[in-house]
């Protein structure tokens, strides 16, 4: 990677400013030492560490590629999957015996030649972090080998001038990422009013003033009466999606399919389709219809089992193996009517209680889906709740979108704010210190 250097800047490559991993855990270590363990899933795509993560454990108990050792001013890049860009900087001490994982590249800045903001700031520019993904070599879990690491060509502006940039991006970064989090908190906001909206139209219709029904059901312990409750297998058929690395022989035909990425919270991401070929003979047992239900098998706990209805938005679209297609008998259960119920309050306790939990992520199944208690109105009533809540919703949906919009806008801010000042397209001089740090 070459950057066109700005007048009175020069360049060096990273091993010759920055220690590269000096210093690991030997053989030897003593199996009761106790130290605090960072894997790369506790460092956000901000190079924000989340210190509740951090795990304290014993050299015997730790895993294998618990080995680097990490100190102040250290910078942490992920090599192994440097896609899922793993940056962070150990600015505050932090603890005096913090081991990291192998994972991660533990660069050392030399004082004398770059300030260490500066250097963090740098590898977690754009283009750096596109520089380390092209030469990761690798398919399903691609690696960065030290040598292209270690060649990467950094821009070096005079001291003075990198601890310059480095104020001004300090405080930059920090008056936009409050804002991005003030806007998240909108958007919980929003997500509160969206459940508070449908919850009660899901659970007792429109008509508040009704008699209802013991279930003796745990998960619902009343409904209106006129309503049925069933569990959600008894009104719908779930389709499995492509297991994918399979080898076909034979004839075989290309089409396009979802993967979890492309289902969202409240939305489907469209934007990048991956194609798979198999045996046209295959392909229905597969294929997503109007009307289908789609669910995550897995992803974030507060996400999970929440259901999208697919309209045909892509023809002929199948689905992976991690994307469920629930298919409602429609005579009985409106595919609308399930997607917000999964969305009620009612609907998100069942899925994160029953979900199975892992450190950072959570799971679901078929048979967890397929018990999923369903209040079921009459489907005159169902329409009449899913005309209520489709125009009743609209406008908060539009303020979502609004806000979600200006979130995307202000991370592409901040990193080509980032790129411009560390490769010199943008000239920092005191008084844009003084200025955005008086701001913040």
């Amino acid at each position: 990677m070459t950057c066109r250097l700005k007048n009175g800047w020069g360049e060096d490559r990273l091993k010759d400013i920055a220690k590269v991993n000096a210093s690991s855990l030997g053989t030897h270590t003593p199996e009761d030492y106790e130290f605090s363990y960072l894997e790369i899933s506790n460092v956000d795509y901000s190079g924000i560490i989340s210190e509740e993560a951090i795990k304290r454990v014993q050299f015997i108990d730790a895993p294998s590629r618990a080995k680097r050792r990490v100190k102040k001013h250290d910078i942490l890049v992920s090599s192994v999957r440097p896609n899922l860009q793993a940056i962070a900087h150990i600015q505050n001490g932090g603890n005096s015996d913090l081991i990291c994982s192998t994972g991660f590249n533990v660069v050392s800045p030399r004082p004398k030649r770059v300030q260490d903001r500066f250097l963090y700031y740098f590898l977690l520019s754009e283009g750096c972090r596109q520089y380390f993904e092209a030469v990761s070599k690798g398919v399903g879990y691609p690696a960065l080998d030290d040598k292209d690491f270690e060649a990467t060509k950094v821009p070096l502006p005079p001291l003075t001038e990198q601890k310059r940039i480095s104020e001004y991006l300090d405080a930059s970064c920090l008056a936009i990422d409050r804002a991005v989090e003030t806007k998240r908190k909108q958007l919980d906001t929003l997500d509160a009013l969206h459940k508070s909206i449908i919850t009660p139209a899901v659970l007792v219709g429109l008509n508040r003033s009704r008699s209802f029904q013991s279930t003796k059901n745990p998960w619902l312990k009343q409904i209106p009466v006129g309503w049925k409750l069933v569990s959600l297998k008894r009104v719908s058929e779930t389709q499995s999606g492509l297991t994918l690395g399979k080898t076909y022989e034979g004839s075989i035909i290309e089409r396009p399919y979802l993967r979890a990425a492309n289902v969202q919270d409240g939305y489907l991401d469209l934007e990048k389709i991956t194609t798979i070929e198999l045996p046209e003979s295959i392909v229905p047992r597969y294929e997503l219809r109007p009307g289908d239900v789609l669910m995550t098998e897995g992803g974030d706990l507060d996400k999970l089992g929440r259901g999208f209805v697919w309209h045909g938005q892509i023809q002929g679209c199948l689905h992976q193996n991690h994307v469920f297609a629930i298919r409602t008998v429609k005579r009985l259960l409106m595919p609308e009517f399930l997607a917000y119920l999964t969305a009620s309050r009612f609907g998100r306790d069942y899925f994160e209680a029953t979900g199975k939990r892992t450190t950072n992520l959570a799971s679901t199944n078929s048979t967890k889906v397929g018990l999923f208690p369903v209040p079921l109105p009459p489907i005159t009533e169902q329409k009449e709740i899913v005309h209520f809540l489709d125009n009743k919703l609209e406008e908060v949906r539009e303020v979502e979108k609004s806000i979600t919009n200006q979130i995307k806008t202000l991370i592409s801010y901040r990193k080509s704010l980032i790129h411009e000042c560390v490769t010199g397209k943008r000239r920092i001089i005191d008084a844009d210190v003084t200025e955005v740090e008086a701001h913040v």
